[in-house]
């Protein structure tokens, strides 16, 4: 199934938030309300949910148009521009009458991020900011700002018509869900990758290559969306860092620098991925000469022939010379890895030394405070045995003092078992009694009947 790649009626009919809602319930959501936002806070805010889910979907599928720095769409990236809403007319219901205010509304949320804001800020989008910062803001600053409203210094957002807030909010945003959302992909993508230092090692078109088509399903990442996505990866989430054009996947909290020997293996990485090509472009003009020649002999054109014989001669000794350069660089970048690899076993032991050393350290496990411990173990022990022996030798004066003689109870327990035995035999053969007194006789006509044989059966059988 082909994907539609720009905005219209029939395509917005296939988002899920417009498949799943009637022309009529549209045409609400079409509507201006934004002066709902007091006069009724749930039919607002559902408002604004329907169209933030839309505006993802919307974005990440590429329909904005190429408004990326390198002609591509951004999937990560709003463009909050009044051309949008033509873009969002629906046939039967028209335009979008209060996008402005909903994207404003998703601004205050944190659910849209000002680009320039989310590149350069230190600071993580999920972080509230510093308390007393945010407590005086709330002390001072709002008072402030609402004695300034009731004077006419300043306007409140909400009285801004939807044209005055289109010129307040119109810009570039981050669709903060739709990071998380390629950044959940790619740390799946990644595990258990890494396994080499080179395999951590990116430069930004590394990056782009490696991961921009495979991040949200049917689209390629923009250039700028490769940049907000790394950032994310780096300040929120962590598992990156980055300097100038290399970037690094980091496993462990002392892997956050990029050391010379990381920019020599990316280097090395590089040359060998460089000369890869190389040699695939090689061997492709191998054999388009090859069919070349095949092509000139069979049309008798020897001299064509013989000059892309010629060609395919050098091509061939051209080759040879990369694939001898790329066997010793990938050997090369083997070695750098091993080494590199060899550091941090060395560290791994530093530090496996240095836990054990202090382990060790311990005040118990030293060889006075063993040899006093396994002393009194051997001691308590002791104690522990005569305290059971005087305990069982308690118990044995105590039976002979009550006169309790063994003999006697094992010939008791004797009958009682064979009294058992005789009462289960007799409730056997009162079973089996009542058995045969059960089962009727059938006699065949004019047979002669002996009426005294049952009773002496049953009497035989008793």
């Amino acid at each position: 199934m082909v994907l539609p790649t720009t905005m219209s009626s029939p395509a917005l009919s296939a988002l899920p938030t417009y498949s799943s809602t009637s022309k009529s319930r549209l045409q609400s959501l079409y509507s201006d309300i934004h002066r709902q936002k007091y006069s009724n806070p749930s039919s607002f805010h559902t408002y604004v949910d329907w169209w933030h889910g839309t505006l993802k979907d919307v974005t990440s599928r590429g329909w904005q148009g190429s408004d990326g720095s390198d002609g591509t769409s951004n999937k990560l990236i709003l463009g909050a521009r009044r051309a949008l809403v033509d873009k969002l007319r629906y046939e039967g219901v028209g335009k979008p009458l209060g996008l402005g205010t909903t994207i404003a509304e998703m601004r205050r949320n944190n659910d849209v991020i000002p680009l320039s804001q989310f590149l350069t800020s230190q600071q993580s989008v999920y972080d509230p900011g510093w308390l007393p910062y945010r407590l005086a803001s709330f002390v001072v600053g709002k008072p402030l700002w609402w004695a300034m409203q009731q004077l006419d210094i300043v306007r409140s957002e909400d009285s801004y018509t939807e044209a005055e807030m289109w010129k307040k909010i119109e810009g570039d945003y981050v669709m903060l869900g739709l990071v998380v959302q390629a950044a959940d992909t790619l740390e799946t993508m990644r595990d258990g990758v890494g396994l080499s230092p080179a395999d951590n090692l990116y430069t930004f078109e590394d990056f782009r290559r490696e991961f921009g088509a495979k991040i949200l399903p049917g689209v390629v990442l923009s250039e700028m969306d490769t940049k907000v996505l790394i950032k994310f990866l780096e300040r929120e989430r962590r598992v990156v860092v980055q300097n100038d054009d290399v970037i690094k996947f980091v496993t462990a909290s002392h892997d956050r620098e990029i050391t010379a020997v990381d920019r020599g293996i990316l280097q090395l990485k590089t040359a060998v991925r460089n000369l890869r090509e190389q040699v695939d472009s090689i061997q492709n003009k191998i054999d388009q000469t090859t069919s070349n020649i095949s092509n000139a002999l069979r049309q008798q054109r020897k001299s064509i022939a013989l000059a892309e014989l010629r060609f395919k001669k050098h091509l061939d000794d051209l080759l040879s010379k990369r694939l001898g350069s790329l066997n010793n660089l990938e050997s090369t970048l083997i070695s750098v890895e091993t080494a590199a690899g060899d550091v941090e076993i060395m560290k791994t032991y530093e530090s496996s030394t240095a836990t054990l050393k202090a382990i060790l350290s311990h005040p118990s496990l030293q060889r006075n405070k063993i040899e006093e411990t396994m002393d009194a173990l051997a001691a308590s022990t002791a104690d522990a045995r005569e305290i059971d022996n005087a305990i069982r030798m308690g118990e044995d004066m105590a039976a002979a003092d009550a006169g309790i003689d063994d003999t006697e109870l094992e010939a008791e327990l004797n009958a009682l078992v064979e009294e058992a035995e005789k009462e289960s035999a007799a409730a056997a053969e009162q079973a089996v009694v009542e058995k045969l007194q059960g089962i009727e006789v059938h006699v065949p006509e004019g047979a002669p009947v002996q009426v005294e044989a049952a009773p002496r059966r049953t009497a035989e059988a008793a």
